[in-house]
């Protein structure tokens, strides 16, 4: 490619992740348009979840199933597995989910195919885990075939928009939910309460570390993930160019 082509390459990349940006900014900010931001919370919460699972899966434990729930909270059902990898997972999983979306889109820019391939996996997982009818397999269908959709009816430029959107939202949902968890060790879910992860795992594995800690810790491996992302797939490759 030549260097001018480069060049517009990375200013095309630039404007439309701006244009995430401004997008992420309005829906939390105008509470006009606030009630747009409940379909990407329950995502989160069923990306959340998801890392849960795959953790236990990975760890050689099993993953029974998951839940999202109408107020944005969710549940994993696990079996076996390391539990001091599984509960961390969720918040971490969602953040590294947000850290890799966001470079996948940004240096390959292969943004049609990467929706695709990420509608397939939702659908996909969604009904190899989602409880029959629950809010947890309509979100994953939901957002799978949208994004199948996507991929096959908008132009790449449509496609980064939309995936930087995601990964936005996903990543920085994670943090900001960390620093939420520093102050709450609990979760209402389902008519009843849970311990959140971070006082989970501060009861069940570390009891000598308090639960703030540990959301402090995680947030900051999730700011660290978010911003190794950015570097690697915007900051280096302009600097370079």
């Amino acid at each position: 490619m030549l260097v001018e082509d480069l060049r517009a390459h990375h200013l095309r990349g630039l404007l439309i992740l701006a244009a995430a940006i401004v997008i992420v900014f309005i829906l939390w900010n105008v509470p006009q348009v606030s009630f747009l931001l409940y379909p990407f919370r329950l995502f989160v919460t069923y990306v959340h979840e998801a890392g849960h699972g795959l953790a236990a899966i990975l760890t050689g434990g099993q993953f029974l199933g998951f839940e999202v729930y109408s107020n944005g909270a969710g549940e994993a059902a696990t079996a076996g597995g390391i539990r001091a990898v599984i509960l961390p997972a969720g918040y971490l999983g969602a953040a590294l989910f947000g850290a890799v979306l966001f470079y996948l889109t940004n240096r390959l820019r292969q943004t049609r195919a990467i929706a695709a391939a990420l509608g397939l996996l939702l659908i996909a997982f969604s009904l190899l885990f989602g409880r029959f009818a629950s809010t947890a397999l309509v979100v994953g269908l939901a957002f799978g075939l949208a994004l199948v959709l996507l991929a096959w009816n908008a132009s790449a430029l449509v496609n980064a928009l939309v995936l930087n959107v995601l990964a936005l939202m996903t990543g920085l949902n994670a943090v900001l939910d960390l620093w939420i968890l520093a102050h709450n060790s609990t979760i209402t879910a389902n008519g009843g309460t849970l311990r959140n992860d971070a006082a989970a795992f501060s009861a069940d594995v570390f009891p000598l570390v308090p639960p703030a800690v540990w959301a402090l810790v995680w947030a900051v491996l999730a700011v660290l993930m978010l911003g190794l992302a950015a570097w690697y797939s915007v900051v280096r490759p302009l600097r370079q160019g």
